[in-house]
């Protein structure tokens, strides 16, 4: 029978989903009347720059039955932008602050979003968790690979709903492709290619300086070693650098790879992992990592996923600047997260089906929120649950320590630790200023 290990992985992740979804509906909170679809979520919002200012927009250009009880960020400045959008909105203004502990301390506030750098992402969901609210997380759910786990754990133990910021996994694009790849179309899906292809450009060192006026610097730094202000380091560019961010794998990349993961069928973690990548055309760039990035994950039934970065070019590949081929035992299927995807198959490259012409360019970002709401509501699980995006954004941490240790490693998934490389091992984790300190699940 063709394709049957990848129709399987995709029937057991279902089998998953709602094995999660049943745990969650004995729970209460906002919570207990999940017939009423439209029941008001008092949000609290975390990090009022980048990917918030559209998550806050969407909400309120769509009407959604939401209230903004907190807006929550170390600079007054970029609160100020978001209470503006918020105001217009309700009666009541949301309060303000730049202590995340204030959001999460309020019993009134059913779930929150976080958008911060990257550093910040699992000490305010582990936190949150653990006083009770439902989370939506930005990617990557975590800095490094040890607190994805805790995230896991605390999502369970708290029995609260997670949603991870991997959009495409609620586009109805991807809903067609699934049905595609589980009935077989492309055969047996082998290897699973990811990659970003966007034009960057070289960001010069500049001198340290004073920290904005009224922006509380020691806590935007938080868990991160002391450094003094430098501009490149904060808002946008913070991303370059090891302290904060990911690299444009963790930071990009994370979409792409997230879905080559959900193209295999979402298998568990990789035992072997190899990496190379340089300062190709970047030179003088400021920053921790390198500007290309090839990275290679073998699973234990020897498929592959391989993750590819070229940021000397936005011509894309396939068309896309951000994409994936699924490489079958029949054919292929070029996908991207742009909302399109394309079939080939057999010898020839036989034109198959592609996405429907309504549909192309969606790219789940009001699915994905609707889709955590209700969850919120009903008690249900999401389709970027706290699992499902540990074991993507992994990829990335495991490909960064292969990078750095400039070696292929070997990685036993039971353990979840490097064979006989004590290196590699002590990247899992990390060092956390005091006294911005990890809370233990």
């Amino acid at each position: 029978m063709k394709n049957t290990s990848s129709r399987r992985e995709f029937m057991v992740h279902s089998g998953e989903a709602a094995a999660v979804t049943a745990a969650l509906a004995t729970l209460g909170g906002v919570h207990t009347s999940a017939a009423e679809k439209t029941e008001m979520i008092r949000l609290g919002i975390i990090g009022c720059g980048g990917m918030m200012t559209a998550h806050v927009n969407k909400l309120i250009d769509r009407q959604q039955p939401v209230s903004f009880g907190w807006l929550c960020d170390v600079d007054p400045q970029q609160l100020a932008k978001t209470a503006k959008r918020t105001d217009s909105f309700q009666a009541v203004a949301p309060r303000q602050t730049s202590r995340y502990e204030d959001v999460i301390a309020d019993k009134n506030i059913d779930a929150v979003i976080i958008a911060t750098p990257h550093h910040w992402h699992a000490p305010i969901a582990l936190q949150a968790l653990a006083e009770g609210k439902d989370t939506y997380i930005e990617k990557p759910i975590s800095h490094v690979y040890d607190e994805g786990n805790q995230v896991v754990a605390a999502a369970e133990k708290y029995g609260r709903v997670v949603q991870h910021g991997s959009q495409m996994r609620s586009s109805p694009v991807t809903n067609q492709a699934a049905k595609l790849l589980a009935d077989g179309i492309i055969g047996e899906v082998k290897v699973a290619r990811a990659w970003t292809a966007e034009l960057r450009t070289t960001i010069a060192p500049v001198d340290n300086s004073e920290a904005p006026e009224g922006v509380d610097y020691d806590r935007w730094l938080g868990p991160a070693p002391q450094h003094p202000f430098n501009r490149h380091r904060f808002h946008h560019s913070w991303r370059l650098f090891r302290d904060y961010g990911n690299g444009e794998i963790g930071d990009d990349g994370i979409h792409d790879i997230d879905m080559a993961r959900w193209g295999l069928g979402d298998p568990e973690l990789p035992v072997r992992v190899t990496a190379r990548g340089s300062r190709m055309m970047l030179h003088g760039h400021y920053g921790d990592y390198p500007d290309n990035m090839h990275v290679t994950y073998e699973y234990p039934d020897g498929r592959l996923l391989l993750y590819e970065n070229y940021p000397f070019t936005e011509y894309g590949m396939h068309g896309f600047d951000n994409g994936n081929v699924f490489y079958g035992t029949d054919g292929y299927m070029v996908f991207s997260r742009r909302g399109a995807f394309n079939v080939y198959l057999g010898r020839k490259g036989k034109k198959g089906p592609r996405e429907l012409p309504e549909t192309r360019g969606q790219r789940g970002y009001a699915e994905h929120m609707d889709d955590f709401l209700n969850a919120v509501r009903n008690r249900t699980s999401t389709r970027a649950s706290a699992e499902t995006a540990n074991r993507s954004c992994a990829l990335v941490h495991l490909g960064n320590i292969a990078f750095r240790t400039n070696r292929q490693l070997d990685f036993d998934s039971q353990s979840e630790r490097f064979v006989d490389c004590d290196e590699a091992n002590r990247m899992l984790t990390k060092n956390y200023r005091a006294p911005y300190t990890l809370s233990n699940v």
